[in-house]
């Protein structure tokens, strides 16, 4: 899908605030509502749009300890790759999960609720995965910049 200069104002709309009605974002880009309902159904339909959701601050639902785990496979067979991809989507903690390239083979994004929370899901959870070689973490001490908008 190609996005001409009315898509891409629509979209920085809906990145900022989702919850404007269609009137109120065809306002703001000199539209009627049916065009604008149109315009972001075909960016749904085409995946350019991949859902809504509401920006919920960790700390204040009891995830203050935000950790990026970085994993490191001990073999890099295809099945070995898909079971830690296959196991590792169905946790909780895990708020984001990176294949990477260098160094480790994943970045997770874990957000728990202390230290003891997050050595319980590396004692219970991830070294019970199959082939975990080795397993660094980085502690946030402070969020400088969290963007979830992209300037298109």
């Amino acid at each position: 899908m190609t996005l001409d200069e009315t898509d891409k104002k629509i979209l920085r709309i809906l990145q900022q605030n989702a919850k404007l009605s269609h009137k109120q974002i065809g306002d703001a880009v000199n539209r009627s509502a049916t065009p604008v309902y149109e315009r972001i159904r075909k960016m749904e339909e085409a995946g350019v749009v991949k859902g809504y959701v509401a920006l919920v601050d960790h700390k204040k639902v009891g995830r203050s300890l935000v950790v990026f785990t970085a994993v490191h496979l001990d073999r890099h067979e295809h099945d070995v790759i898909k079971d830690f991809e296959k196991e590792i989507v169905h946790a909780e903690e895990v708020m984001e999960c990176y294949h990477m390239t260098g160094t480790d083979d994943y970045l997770l994004k874990v957000a728990v609720r202390d230290m003891d929370e997050y050595q319980q899901f590396i004692v219970e959870k991830l070294s019970r995965l199959r082939n975990i070689g080795t397993v660094r973490s980085s502690f946030v001490m402070t969020e400088i910049k969290h963007e979830t908008a992209f300037n298109v």
